[in-house]
């Protein structure tokens, strides 16, 4: 596992929760780290370890715990600089959908070891959205939850009212639902193309 994916989980839970919460979580686990390095490659077991440990620290389910990940990523400002990436993709929520099957490779250009699953829109018509996310091969976390909050925290801030759902698994992938309710249903978060702009 790609060691930006650790340093994720690590971000997110210092952020939100405090560095003594997970300095706590990660000692109890005996690896003989604090900190993850962000250009290492992990086991994936490492990963599943990681997790579960914070989920029982924090109560939280696996599942919601990788959705509050994925809306870390794009509400904390602490990752403005993913938030205002994923921003570039599209200049409404509908046209940032659609760009999503890019996403993977746009994110190996930066990263070239950074292996994402793989995404898939299918527009059902009406605003209703499908998108298939590829499910890891081993041990791997799986990164449909992280989509769900991600998707979330971009429609906030774009301004739309859409619903995400995640509905299981389908043989290689998993299943989101896209509902788009209200694409203008209010005002997006500040984003200009200069640096720096994107403050919210």
């Amino acid at each position: 596992m790609h060691g930006l994916v650790n340093r994720a989980i690590e971000r997110f839970v210092r952020d939100t929760y405090g560095r003594d919460v997970w300095i706590d979580t990660i000692r109890r686990l005996d690896m003989g780290l604090t900190e993850f390095e962000s250009m290492m490659i992990y086991e994936p077991q490492v990963t599943a370890q990681v997790l579960a440990a914070v989920g029982t620290r924090l109560a939280r389910g696996r599942d919601d715990l990788l959705e509050d990940i994925g809306t870390y990523l794009v509400s904390n400002p602490a990752t403005e600089a993913l938030r205002r990436l994923l921003r570039f993709s599209g200049v409404d929520f509908v046209d940032f959908l659609h760009s999503l099957d890019d996403l993977p490779e746009r994110a190996r250009l930066a990263v070239s070891d950074l292996d994402l699953p793989a995404l898939e829109l299918l527009d059902q018509g009406g605003g209703l959205y499908r998108l298939h996310v590829g499910c890891p091969e081993g041990d791997g976390p799986r990164f449909g939850p992280v989509v769900v909050g991600l998707l979330r925290a971009m429609a906030d801030d774009y301004g739309a009212l859409a619903v995400v759902e995640h509905q299981g698994e389908a043989g290689t992938c998993e299943i989101l639902e896209i509902r788009l309710l209200d694409e203008g249903f209010a005002h997006g978060r500040a984003f200009v193309l200069g640096a720096g702009g994107g403050a919210p």
